[in-house]
Parts: structure tokens; C-alpha cells; sequence
């Protein structure tokens, strides 16, 4: 892991934004690194926009260099932080993935991965539908043309677990596939489907909202206690959010979905305690310098940004601050207690099954490390 006497080149690389404001004095902060590298989402995703302004607020106010590193891949974003080439990796569900051994992490050279989180901004997700549909609620799903993308995992994932909340699954709606993120939402533009899995803040979904076609989103209850529970026996991370900032919603026109983490703050198991809890005080401490940068960054207020459900368990690091702020309590604790139960456990079964397994063809492989996967959780649920 990197320590205050490491040093970078932070030349054009250099990810901090620059943002309009007043200088203001510096004060440096005890256990934090005066030069930090973290890997994030692409130059110009929200990911990359965040942490640019986040670093940036820590620059001002603790004279804090970070270098952002970007890529648009889930092992580039991981491997550096694996490798120790970078301190803090800023992810989306890939990190549920590296945690699970699931998906691009179901290899020989990967299986379940030992990381932890320090913070994560909530951020919302569920199926689009044209309003023409007359598709509102999960049950109204059965039948229809689902827009797909085979590769995109983090997307596929989500759509799983709003199926399940109505005792759906991917058998129950007709799947067309589609090349891009992209084009599967401009597929409901174009009348080639009904429906697609997305995040409510999408830009191009403004287009949909904008076209006689119309925009809807399936609705989850969130006092329907049967159908959260049947989400989070696909994915840990689900929770309920209503959403007021993206297309098709507002203020006054919130939809009640699907909320999980991204970017979620993310180091190794093994990262200085010290130094976590040093950056979860900067991050707290400059709030006010990086609040206003967009619609959504108010959601870095520690309150929301340092509670559970996250795809990973916290950082000791983190526990600590956050109990230091009263923002820790036995709910949360319990739920800290059964994901690192959780991850160990896995961990476990993954030693004992690679070396008899190792050999094995790359899809024979994944399928039988996933009906293991699926009876050590079967045994702890």
C-alpha cells in the first residue's frame, strides 16, 4: 500500500478538476498521503467527475495530490488496486463481482477477492419502459421485449432482482439482444423493445422521455417486504430509493426503485487503518468544497455515503470514524457481521475448490465454482 513518503509523477494525467473557487489555506492531515493514485470509471463518466472533485477539494483544503487512472473495464479499475499500483479504487457493482468470484472473476487467477469500502453514493437503477407499453410495475414484465446486452454484466445483474421481486426470471420475458449499453435504451426510441434495464440518471434517456413514445419505470414497493427479500437473495446490495433526479422523475414526481452504490470508495483488506480513517475525515471535512459540483454529489454527506447495504463490507478504518460520528449502530454492525461472514466463507470454499479444479475448461470451470458458489450461500442465507 502507498505511504506518505511515496511520491508520483502527476503530470498531464492529473485527474483533479479544476474547479472555480477561492483559495483557501492548506492544512495537512495526519495518516493522509500527500500524493495518492486511484483508479476510476472513463474521463467523463460521473464516476470520473466525482472523485476529480473530490481530490480536488482535498488538494485545496490538505494540499493532497491525487492522480486519477482511468479505464472502462471492470479488471482495469480492480487489477491496479490488486497490484498495489493504486491505494483506492472507485467502483460500480464490478466490486460485487470481485467480492462474489463471479462473472470475469469466476478464473483460476481470480475467485473471490478480499477488499473492503470506506464510502459509496447511492445512486438508482431499475427497468425503462416506453409509456406506451403500460408497463409500471414488475409483474407487468411477463412477455415482453426485453432489451439485452450480453456483456453487460453490471446492467444484467440489476435487471435480475427486479424480476424476482414479482417471482420473475429471464425465462419469463422475451430477450433481444443488443450490442451496447446504448443502443438497447435507444432500441425502446425505435419501438425494438419494450423495455431495458438502466440507471434513472442516463443522459439518453432524455430521449426517450422526450419521444411520443413516452417514459415509465417499474416501480418497487418499498414497503413490499416479500419482494425485497426475494431481491436480495439475487443480489446483496439491493435497496430501496425513491429517485428524484434523472429522466422521467422529479421532486415532485419521485419513482420508487432499485438503490445501490456506485462509485463505492474501495481498498484492500489490508490497507493502514490509519490512513482509511485519515481520508474518511478528509472526504467528511471538505464536503462543502465539493457539494455543489452536480445534481448528485450531496450524496457523498457522510450520512447517506457511510451506510450500509455496499457490495463489500467497511473498512476498520472506516468503522471506527464513522462510530466516532455516531453514524454507527448494531443494525448496521449486523449487517457489517453477515457480509464479512459472507465473503470469508466464500473465500473459503474457493480454497478448496481450485486445486482440484484449476485444469478445467474456462466455462466448465465457471459452472462448477457458480453451483458452488451457490451451495455455500445456500448454507449461510
Amino acid at each position: 500500500m502507498f505511504t506518505r513518503r511515496q511520491s508520483f509523477v502527476l503530470g498531464a494525467g492529473i485527474g483533479s478538476a479544476s474547479l472555480a473557487a477561492p483559495a483557501i489555506a492548506q492544512t495537512p492531515l495526519a495518516n493522509l498521503p500527500s500524493t495518492m493514485v486511484w483508479s476510476v470509471y472513463d474521463v467523463g463518466s460521473a464516476g470520473y467527475v466525482e472523485a476529480s472533485a473530490i481530490s480536488d477539494a482535498l488538494g485545496r483544503a490538505h494540499g493532497t495530490r491525487v492522480r486519477l487512472l482511468p479505464s472502462g473495464t471492470s479488471i482495469g479499475r480492480i487489477l491496479p488496486l490488486r497490484q498495489g499500483r493504486v491505494s483506492h479504487a472507485w467502483l460500480a457493482n464490478e466490486l460485487f463481482f470481485a467480492a462474489e468470484g463471479i462473472y470475469e472473476y469466476a478464473t483460476p487467477d481470480w475467485g473471490p477477492q478480499d477488499y473492503r469500502v470506506l464510502m459509496g453514493r447511492r445512486n438508482a437503477f431499475s427497468v425503462v419502459a416506453t409509456r406506451e407499453s403500460g408497463i409500471t410495475r414488475p409483474e407487468h414484465l411477463r412477455g415482453k421485449r426485453m432489451a439485452w446486452v450480453p456483456a453487460n454484466s453490471s446492467v444484467n445483474i440489476k435487471v435480475m432482482p427486479v424480476l424476482a421481486f414479482a417471482g420473475l426470471t429471464l425465462d419469463d420475458v422475451e430477450l433481444v439482444q443488443f450490442p451496447s449499453y446504448v443502443a438497447s435504451l435507444r432500441a425502446l426510441i425505435e419501438g425494438r423493445a419494450d423495455c431495458a434495464g438502466a440507471a434513472v440518471n442516463t443522459a439518453v434517456l432524455r430521449e426517450l422521455e422526450a419521444s411520443p413514445r413516452g417514459i415509465s419505470w417499474v416501480e418497487l414497493d418499498p414497503n413490499n417486504a416479500a419482494g425485497w427479500e426475494a431481491m436480495r437473495r439475487v443480489v446483496s446490495f439491493a435497496e430501496p430509493i425513491a429517485e428524484t433526479v434523472g429522466s422521467g422523475v422529479s421532486a415532485s414526481n419521485p419513482a420508487n426503485v432499485m438503490g445501490y452504490r456506485y462509485p463505492m470508495i474501495t481498498v484492500r483488506s489490508d490497507a493502514s487503518e490509519a490512513e482509511v480513517f485519515a481520508l474518511m475525515q478528509g472526504i467528511h471535512g471538505t464536503f462543502d468544497l465539493y457539494k455543489d459540483v452536480n445534481a448528485t454529489m450531496p450524496r457523498w454527506a457522510l450520512a447517506e455515503s457511510g451506510s450500509p447495504p455496499m457490495d463489500a463490507a467497511f473498512h476498520p478504518g472506516a468503522v471506527r470514524f464513522l462510530q466516532e460520528q455516531g453514524l454507527w449502530n448494531a443494525e448496521r454492525q449486523t449487517w457489517q457481521d453477515a457480509t464479512l461472514e459472507r465473503n470469508n466463507r466464500l473465500r473459503a470454499a474457493w480454497a478448496e475448490f481450485l486445486p482440484a479444479n484449476r485444469e478445467r475448461e474456462a466455462a466448465d470451470f465457471a459452472a462448477a465454482w457458480g453451483e458452488r458458489r451457490e451451495a455455500v450461500l445456500a448454507s449461510i442465507s
